[in-house]
C-alpha cells in the first residue's frame, strides 16, 4: 500500500531516503564504471557467458573471491534501494523480485554496451550476470524482513490512532452531584 504526502509522513520519509541514496549510489556506479582509465594494455571483451568466472575461480581463492565478489556487490544495493524508492509495502514478493532484478539486468547491460566507447574499460558478459545475482540476492536477504517490519508498524499505528479516535469521541459518564441534608 502507498501513502500519499498527507498519509503516514514516516512512508514518505523512506521514500525520499530511498530516492536519494539510489541517485547517490548510481552516480558512484557511474563513476566507477564508466571514467576512462590509462591503461598500458586492454585485455579483450568477454562475449562468452561464464568464461570470465571460470578464469577467475582458476586464480587463487583471495583473489577469486575478491575478483567476484566486487561483480556481486557493485549493483547489489539496488536490490534494496529500488523497493525503498518505491515505497509499497503491500506488493507481491515474487512481483517485486522480478521488477527489481529485471531492472538490475538492464542497469547493467546498459553499463556494458556504454563502456564499449570508453578507453580503458572492458564489456564483459560474465559482468552482468554477476551484478544481476548481487541485485536478486541483496533483495531476498532484505526486502521481505523489512517489508514486513513496516507493515507491522503502520498496522500498529493505525491501530493506535483508531483506539485515540474511538476514545476521543465516547462522552463522559455524567455524574450526579450529592445534596446534602438541610439543618
Amino acid at each position: 500500500m502507498r501513502q500519499g504526502p498527507r498519509g503516514n509522513p514516516a512512508a514518505l520519509r523512506i521514500r525520499t531516503t530511498g530516492a536519494l541514496l539510489l541517485v547517490a549510489h548510481l552516480a558512484l556506479v557511474a563513476w566507477i564504471t564508466l571514467r576512462p582509465l590509462d591503461v598500458p594494455w586492454v585485455p579483450t571483451p568477454n562475449f562468452h557467458p561464464f568464461a570470465g568466472i571460470k578464469a577467475d575461480l582458476a586464480l587463487p581463492p583471495r583473489d577469486a573471491a575478491r575478483t567476484i565478489g566486487a561483480g556481486l556487490a557493485l549493483l547489489a544495493p539496488l536490490g534494496v534501494l529500488l523497493p525503498l524508492a518505491g515505497g509499497k509495502t503491500a506488493v507481491s514478493p515474487l512481483a517485486s523480485l522480478l521488477r527489481t532484478v529485471t531492472a538490475g539486468a538492464l542497469l547493467s547491460l546498459g553499463i556494458e554496451l556504454l563502456q564499449t566507447g570508453v578507453p580503458g574499460q572492458v564489456v564483459d558478459v560474465d559482468s552482468v550476470f554477476l551484478n544481476t545475482l548481487g541485485v536478486a540476492l541483496a533483495h531476498i536477504a532484505v526486502v521481505p524482513a523489512f517489508r514486513a517490519r513496516m507493515r507491522r508498524r503502520t498496522e500498529t499505528a493505525r491501530r493506535a490512532a483508531a483506539l485515540r479516535r474511538e476514545e476521543s469521541t465516547l462522552t463522559p459518564t455524567p455524574t450526579i452531584p450529592r445534596v446534602g441534608i438541610a439543618p
